[in-house]
């Protein structure tokens, strides 16, 4: 994207390759919400086939909070 950037080269050696932090963290957050999603949409949209009963304790969970960040 920034090719024979020497500002942008710099940057990304003093503060880090925001962009790409900023990118997998919105893939993190867009993984965890599909996750989380997936039993209310199992519950709005079809239920579960009768051949497959739910597990025990599967439904809203607290998700845990991340780490310290190095940035």
């Amino acid at each position: 994207m920034f090719q024979d950037s020497p500002i942008y080269d710099r940057l990304v050696a003093e503060r880090g390759d925001v962009p790409l932090q900023t990118r997998r963290e919105a893939e993190r957050v867009t993984r965890e919400l599909e996750y989380v999603m997936r039993p209310l949409q199992s519950s709005l949209g079809s239920p579960l086939p009768t051949d497959r009963q739910a597990a025990p304790g599967a439904g809203w969970q607290r998700a845990a909070l991340p780490g310290p960040r190095s940035y």
